[in-house]
């Protein structure tokens, strides 16, 4: 965005004034040779230049949130965790990335389409995370207590994150692609516009049944939670700091996607996508805010590998090592109290007053000598 005698005054400039070449072609067209608007006409992809040190600073706080991740995943083994999380942030820093590159590209759709899909996209992965860590809280509170199966809550929300990214994804890529003012651009921004609303809605959804969940928990009282977990809700870290944090980061992601929402429908050339001001507050600050959340109060780091991996509701169904010792005890004991293929006789010596007791079983067949005093 560099030019021999600086950025040109256009505000005289006009569409009779103006090179009608560049008019017809935008994309033949650099910051040194056109404005980005001409009488509200968009001859670049947005009315203004990306703030350089304002998406520097973004892409490097997640980039930060993101090495943090990948070294908690690694060491706490939260594999699921760290594949949404992971996902979410690689897609943050690429979209400020875009948006720091668009600044020397403004009139071609090379970078606006990074940008676009990327920051588009990248929050549903973030919500995967959120929703992925309800399913291990209701194994930690009362599974018998929630509405659905712990797995079930995974199942329902995922699936309606796929639907939000697919809706986002191919919105974002017809939009981008298509040229400005046409019918396929229109079409491409309704459909990001049903992924997004797609995504508010799932969020709310979530927010309900955790809610009702919770009220579950609340009237069941300490002595019809799960005992397993016990010293792991007495902690204050956990609860109530943890359960904070995720509800937040769901809240965080909530406003974020509703911006989304009202700035899309507006359309590209709409007020509320050219405004790099609100875009910083309500899509950049939201996010880090959520990132922040759930990079600082890591389930892993707030319950330790191995609780956190006995709460998985996979974990859940498979018995204990002391539990499978328990109910073969159990169900030896029971063979043995009722012994089905045992035959005993008894015959009687009365010269000497002696029984001989003959066990006969399926395996084998023992002799046992018991003297009786008195007959």
């Amino acid at each position: 965005m560099s030019c021999e005698t600086g950025i040109p005054d256009w505000s005289n400039v006009t569409f009779a004034t103006f090179n009608q070449t560049l008019l017809m072609f935008p994309r033949l067209c650099t910051a040194c040779t056109c404005p980005l608007t001409i009488e509200g006409w968009f001859l670049g992809y947005m009315a203004y230049f990306p703030s350089l040190a304002g998406n520097a600073v973004f892409a490097a706080i997640f980039g930060v949130f993101l090495l943090v991740q990948l070294y908690f995943g690694v060491r706490f083994k939260t594999w699921g965790f760290l594949i949404s999380m992971g996902g979410g942030l690689i897609l943050e820093v690429l979209g400020y990335v875009g948006r720091i590159l668009m600044r020397d590209n403004m009139f071609t759709n090379t970078y606006f389409i990074m940008y676009l899909v990327c920051l588009t996209i990248g929050p549903a992965f973030l919500s995967a995370a959120v929703y992925l860590t309800l399913s291990r809280l209701v194994v930690i509170y009362a599974p018998d207590r929630s509405r659905f199966r712990p797995q079930v809550y995974t199942y329902i929300f995922i699936a309606m994150d796929i639907v939000a990214l697919i809706l986002q994804a191919a919105g974002g890529g017809v939009a981008s692609l298509a040229a400005p003012y046409s019918a396929a651009l229109k079409a491409g921004v309704n459909t990001m516009v049903a992924g997004v609303a797609w995504q508010v809605f799932s969020l709310a959804v979530f927010a309900l049944l955790s809610l009702e969940f919770w009220l579950r928990v609340r009237k069941a009282g300490e002595k019809g939670l799960n005992p397993a977990f016990a010293d792991l809700r007495a902690e204050r870290n956990f609860q109530p700091t943890f359960i904070v944090a995720v509800f937040g980061a769901g809240v965080f992601i909530f406003v974020r996607s509703v911006f989304r929402c009202a700035e899309l429908s507006g359309g590209f050339t709409g007020p509320l996508a050219n405004e790099e001001i609100t875009f910083m507050v309500l899509e950049g600050t939201m996010i880090v805010l959520a990132s922040g959340l759930l990079t600082f109060f890591h389930p892993g780091f707030v319950a330790g590998t191995e609780r956190w991996a006995k709460a998985s509701w996979k974990a859940a169904r498979k018995p204990t090592i002391e539990e499978g010792v328990s109910e073969r005890s159990a169900s030896s004991g029971d063979a043995d109290k009722t012994p089905s293929k045992t035959a005993i006789e008894g015959v009687s010596d009365s010269r000497s007053g002696s029984g001989i007791v003959v066990e006969k079983t399926a395996d084998r067949t023992e002799a046992k000598t018991a003297s009786e005093e008195g007959a």
